[in-house]
């Protein structure tokens, strides 16, 4: 079986002018205490997710990510299911 790895598509030039819509796992553990405030208290994962979002960036692809918090219950919103923190701790890491 022959595996097409997002490296070998990003290299041959074949990602650019592309939109490309990468689903990472982003469920990091938060603080919710009053004090933390929905602080991240472990990043690997959005530290692991930002290579595959950087070349797809720098391959000239127009870069959609998607993700999610916990196990949201239907049309229910709460704020620790939130994906602000992870949002705002990955997109300067994978701009800059």
């Amino acid at each position: 079986m022959t595996v097409l790895r997002f490296a070998d598509v990003a290299s041959k030039g074949l990602a650019a002018g592309k939109r490309v819509f990468i689903r990472a796992d982003l469920n990091v553990p938060q603080d919710h205490s009053a004090a933390g405030g929905g602080r991240i208290t472990e990043d690997t994962r959005i530290r692991a997710s930002v290579p595959c979002i950087r070349m797809a960036l720098d391959a000239g692809a127009a870069v959609m990510v998607t993700s999610h918090l916990g196990r949201p219950t239907e049309g229910e919103f709460k704020p620790e299911h939130s994906d602000e923190s992870p949002r705002r701790t990955a997109a300067p890491s994978a701009l800059y």
